[in-house]
This record gives C-alpha cells, sequence and structure tokens, in this order.
C-alpha cells in the first residue's frame, strides 16, 4: 500500500489544475520550493513522473492524467471529512463555501445573507469575490458550493442548475460633463454611435450576449472600444470619459458625482439575476440555502 500525505495531493491536485507551479503555490498559499518537494516527494512514492517540467510549461504526463482523474473522488471525500471535524470542534455542524461578483453585493444580496444566518445560525458561510466564469467553473469541480453569477450562461453548462432570484433594470452611465447627463430617459438607439465601454466577454459572457441581444433588438451593434473583467473596472473608465456603458441600475450607489446613470427607455432593458449551484441532489445545507432564496422577495 502506498502512503502519501494530504499536502501532496493537494500540491498535486492544485498544479494539475493550473499548469503553473506558481500560481499553485499562490492558490494553497504555499512557498514554491515547498510546493515543489511535495510533487517530488508523491513522484517518489509513486515510482512515476506526473508533469514534464521546463522553463516555460507544465504538462501532465500519461501517468499523471490517469492519477489525477482517480484521486479527485476520494480526495474531495477526505477533504470534506476534515473540514466537517473541525467545524464540529469549532461547534459548527456545515458550512457553505458561495461565490459572488461584487457589483451584486448591495442590501438585496445582504438581506438573503441575514435571513439564511438568523435561521441557520451553525452553518458558516464563506463568500469568494469571483467573476463568473470563475463561479462556474469552481461549482463544476466542487469548490464552490453555488454561486451568485449574475445572468444565467447560455449555452447551459453541462451539471449546472440555475436559480432565479432578482430582476433589475439596466440603465446608461455616462459622465457628469457629458451632453446626455441631464436626461432622465434616454432611448437605446440614441447610442448606436457612441463609444461604449463594457465588462468583458471572458469575464462575464452572459452579460455580453444580453448587451448584444439588447443593442440589436434596437437596430445597432454597440461600438466597444475598451472592456475590463469587472463592473466597477468600468464605470471608472465612463468617469475618465472613455465611453458610455450599459450596466445594472444599482450601479449608481457605486458612482461618484463623474458619473451619472440615465435609465433606458425600453422595456427589454431588464436582467434577471441567477444562482448557480450543482445540479442533483443538494445538502442539506444548500438545500436551506435554496429555499432561504427562493422565499426572497426584494
Amino acid at each position: 500500500m502506498i502512503d502519501y500525505s494530504l499536502r501532496e495531493l493537494e500540491s498535486f491536485l492544485a498544479v494539475a489544475r493550473e499548469l503553473s507551479f506558481t500560481r499553485a503555490a499562490g492558490r494553497l498559499r504555499l512557498a514554491q520550493p515547498a510546493l515543489s518537494r511535495h510533487v517530488r516527494t508523491l513522484e517518489g512514492r509513486l515510482g512515476v513522473r506526473l508533469f514534464d517540467r521546463t522553463n516555460r510549461s507544465v504538462v501532465m504526463t500519461v501517468a499523471g492524467r490517469q492519477f489525477y482523474a482517480d484521486i479527485q473522488g476520494p480526495l474531495l471525500r477526505l477533504q470534506e471529512a476534515s473540514a466537517a471535524a473541525k467545524r464540529a470542534a469549532r461547534g459548527e455542524t456545515a458550512r457553505l463555501e458561495l461565490g459572488f461578483i461584487s457589483s451584486l453585493l448591495g442590501p438585496e444580496l445582504a438581506e438573503v445573507f441575514r435571513r439564511f444566518r438568523t435561521a441557520h445560525q451553525r452553518v458558516q458561510v464563506r463568500l469568494q469575490d469571483l467573476i463568473p466564469t470563475e463561479q462556474l467553473r469552481a461549482v463544476g469541480e466542487g469548490r464552490l458550493d453555488g454561486g451568485f453569477v449574475g445572468l444565467a450562461a447560455r449555452p447551459h453548462p453541462p451539471g449546472i442548475s440555475f436559480v432565479p432570484w432578482r430582476k433589475e433594470r439596466l440603465s446608461l452611465f455616462v459622465p457628469s460633463d457629458h451632453r446626455w447627463s441631464r436626461l432622465a430617459r434616454i432611448a437605446l438607439r440614441s447610442i448606436a454611435d457612441e463609444p461604449m465601454v463594457a465588462v468583458a466577454v471572458e469575464a462575464a459572457p452572459a452579460y455580453a450576449s444580453k448587451l448584444q441581444a439588447l443593442c440589436q433588438s434596437a437596430g445597432f451593434r454597440p461600438r466597444i472600444i475598451q472592456e475590463a473583467a469587472r463592473a466597477q473596472a468600468v464605470l471608472a473608465m465612463v468617469a475618465a470619459g472613455s465611453g458610455v456603458a450599459i450596466l445594472p441600475a444599482s450601479m449608481q450607489r457605486l458612482t461618484s458625482d463623474a458619473v451619472r446613470g440615465i435609465a433606458l427607455a425600453t422595456r427589454e432593458a431588464v436582467v434577471t439575476y441567477v444562482f448557480a449551484h450543482r445540479s442533483g441532489p443538494a445538502s442539506p445545507e444548500l438545500g436551506h440555502f435554496l429555499a432561504a432564496l427562493g422565499s426572497f422577495e426584494p
């Protein structure tokens, strides 16, 4: 029987997922030499090379890919058992690992967490601020129990379910000295020739698709000249005069006097926010959270 440590297995999985010893060390909060030592020790115990390393790349060997496929399930169960024991020692019965995008962290989301915490005080909720694509990857891999990803992804990712929980209108955000800054409402077709800044497709593909469809319904394609991974950065670009942006109306609370939000005069300028989780039977804790989310009426 081969005897290997949990840290060695965690180190192997981190490198296998990141294909980078540097990123894997950061993910585990380990010094890179220690991470490399754990992987070398594991390779010595197994008697095989798990990675081909060069100065520029890290690639799993055939043996590494097979070991990766075989070890994920048992290791996940071992990690869960270890975490459960530690939580029990602290008087906690369970924990939920949830993701969110910071642009959604307003009174509505805070109220969801407050209600759940009041009803389930022994469940610890840990939050991670991640862009939608990272959340969906983490949910699919089992590193998150669920996440507030914004809009539902299309096409529908296999093994992921989406629960609608809130609707919100979109607004046009312009610099405070823009010629439209004093308008209360604006027709969508009015911005056809206006340079725009937007959330990057790679970060939030569902929102990018919504923006494209919204503009196409008004008869034009948006002139996007600059993108950013987060909506807050897009607002900063608007303030700097880089362009105008279509974003959730609630983001007005994050703006300074340098940016103004204007209502869009179309019924289609509405988004539905969803909570993503793995399909199939949910843990009791996640089931309680989904029930709390379903009863939420902002």
